[in-house]
C-alpha cells in the first residue's frame, strides 16, 4: 500500500522529469544561442566585458551561447527583427527603436546604478581648458555624437536641444556619428570636436572615467557643461519567440549572475553596478515616445 511520503517523493519526481524533459526540448530545438551587445565602446573592450557573463550563461543554460560583437546599433537591432539574435543588451533608444520597428522582443532585466537608482544621464563634454560654458557657447563649433540609435549620444541630446531652440545641423559647424561612446571622446580629445555628448551615471561612474581606467583619456582633462535629465536605464531583452522555459531559464540566470558568478559581473561593471532586476516594457515607454518625437523632428526637416 502507498503512503503519503511515496505518493509526495513520487510526484516530486515527476515533476523534477517533466523540466528535464521540457529542458532537453529547449536544447534540441536551440543548441546555440547568439547574444549581442550594443558597441558603446571598442570591439576588444565588448569582448573583455562581457565574454565571461556569455561562459556563465552557457553554463546555466546548458547550451552554447555566442557573444557577437555588433558593428553598429542597427546591427543589434536588425538582427533582433530577423530572429538571428536571441538576447541582446540595449541601450534605452535601441531598445525602444527595435520595439518601434517590429522586433518581437521583450525586455526582461535593467541595469541598477550603484547609488541604486535605475537611470543615468546624457552629458556634454568639452576640454577643461576650452572656453565654452553652456550649449549655446558652442555655435558654429563641431559636435561629436555616438550613433543615431545611442539615448544618450544622440536622441535625448536632439530631444533636449530642441527644447533649447536649437536645430543641431544648422546650429554647430559640423556633426560627426564617432560609433562608440568611446570615439566620441577621442574625437574631442584629438580636436576632431569641440564637444560631444556621453553617458554618465554619477560622480563615481561614466563612459569617460572607464576610459580613464584603461589609460585612454584623463578625466580631468574634461568638463561637463549641459547635463540631461535622469534617463532609464538600458535593457536586456530576449525574443518573444523563444520557449517560455527557456526565456524563464534566462532571466534567472541574468538576475542571479552577481551572486552565483560575481567575476562574471564584475567584469562588465567592475564594482560600479548593482545586480540586474527584472523590468518590463511599461519602463520604456516614455523612451518609445522620445524615438517618435526625434522621429518627427527629422520628417519636418526633411520636409523643409
Amino acid at each position: 500500500m502507498l503512503d503519503r511520503r511515496t505518493l509526495v517523493a513520487g510526484a516530486m519526481a515527476l515533476a523534477a522529469l517533466g523540466s528535464a524533459v521540457q529542458a532537453q526540448d529547449y536544447k534540441a530545438k536551440y543548441p546555440e544561442l547568439v547574444f549581442a551587445k550594443i558597441p558603446d565602446e571598442n570591439a576588444s573592450g565588448t569582448t573583455d566585458r562581457w565574454t565571461p557573463f556569455v561562459a556563465y550563461l552557457s553554463k546555466e543554460l546548458g547550451v552554447k551561447v555566442t557573444l557577437r560583437i555588433a558593428n553598429d546599433y542597427a546591427a543589434v537591432v536588425e538582427g533582433q527583427r530577423a530572429g538571428n539574435i536571441h538576447i541582446a543588451m540595449y541601450g534605452p533608444a535601441s531598445y525602444a527603436r527595435a520595439y518601434i520597428t517590429g522586433a518581437q522582443i521583450e525586455p526582461f532585466a535593467i541595469e541598477v546604478s550603484a547609488d541604486g537608482t535605475k537611470g543615468y544621464y546624457s552629458v556634454l563634454y568639452v576640454k577643461a581648458d576650452s572656453p565654452y560654458k553652456s550649449v549655446q557657447d558652442l555655435q558654429g563649433k563641431n559636435l561629436c555624437l555616438v550613433d543615431p540609435n545611442s539615448t544618450s549620444g544622440n536622441n535625448v541630446p536632439r530631444y533636449a536641444m530642441n527644447k533649447m531652440g536649437i536645430d543641431p545641423e544648422a546650429f554647430f559647424g559640423k556633426i560627426v556619428y564617432a560609433g562608440s561612446h568611446e570615439n566620441a571622446v577621442i574625437g574631442v580629445q584629438q580636436g576632431t570636436c569641440d564637444a560631444a555628448f556621453n553617458w554618465w551615471n554619477d560622480e563615481t561612474e561614466s563612459n569617460l572615467l572607464r576610459m580613464a581606467r584603461k589609460n585612454m583619456a584623463k578625466a580631468e582633462d574634461f568638463r561637463i557643461v549641459f547635463k540631461s535629465d535622469l534617463i532609464v536605464n538600458s535593457p536586456m531583452a530576449y525574443l518573444t519567440t523563444l520557449p517560455d522555459n527557456l526565456k524563464a531559464a534566462i532571466r534567472t540566470a541574468v538576475l542571479e549572475v552577481a551572486t552565483k558568478d560575481p567575476a562574471a559581473f564584475n567584469a562588465i561593471y567592475e564594482g560600479k553596478q548593482l545586480p540586474f532586476v527584472a523590468v518590463t516594457h511599461k519602463e520604456y515607454e516614455p523612451v518609445v515616445e522620445l524615438i517618435k518625437f526625434v522621429d518627427e523632428l527629422r520628417k519636418k526637416k526633411r520636409a523643409s
